[in-house]
């Protein structure tokens, strides 16, 4: 896959309104209620990295305090991941942002991009950074763009298929396809 880094150095917001009938609130530090998200979001993008970390690993992550978790709410349920990482000085990495499938196409992923950056800037940061890559989602890259961040790098990069290394199931991804050597 191409990866791509991208970087915003002041804070630029759409203004989005929040869609009706959600809320954004912090998401729990709880493995089980940040595992669930993470799948129900990534899988149909790859998003392997924090599945095939063990408990204790993950739990280090997502309990540190410089470590940032957010959703959007859906009759009480989470339906969006939002991950900002403060733990290197000055900087914001949007670690993880994505909706489930309830909520693409709502307005969500402008309002919850506006929540990321105000989430960000408001520490006093001087970057905030993120990197996608051809196998995320299609319209990923220009949202970025029009959210404001610049490309500031690509690099290659190569793994094998979590799904044939059994960290994702078989049917995840259904868009990228399985090559069984």
């Amino acid at each position: 896959m191409i990866v791509t880094h991208l970087e915003m150095r002041a804070a630029q917001l759409r203004n989005a309104p929040l869609p009706s009938g959600l809320e954004f609130t912090p998401l729990p530090r709880d493995l089980d209620v940040y595992r669930g998200i993470f799948n129900r979001v990534g899988q149909e993008w790859l998003w392997y990295a924090r599945a095939q970390l063990d408990d204790a690993a993950l739990r280090q992550i997502i309990q540190d305090p410089r470590v940032k978790l957010f959703t959007l709410r859906k009759d009480g349920i989470p339906e969006a991941l939002l991950e900002l990482d403060f733990r290197v000085e000055n900087s914001c990495e949007l670690s993880y942002f994505g909706l489930s499938a309830a909520l693409i196409g709502s307005g969500a992923g402008s309002y919850l991009m506006d929540q990321a950056i105000t989430q960000a800037f408001d520490a006093g940061i001087e970057r905030f950074h993120l990197h996608t890559c051809t196998i995320d989602s299609p319209q990923a890259f220009s949202f970025y763009r029009r959210s404001g961040f610049t490309p500031i790098r690509q690099q290659v990069e190569i793994s094998d298929d979590p799904r044939l290394l059994g960290i994702l199931p078989p049917e995840a991804a259904p868009n990228v396809p399985i090559f069984e050597g």
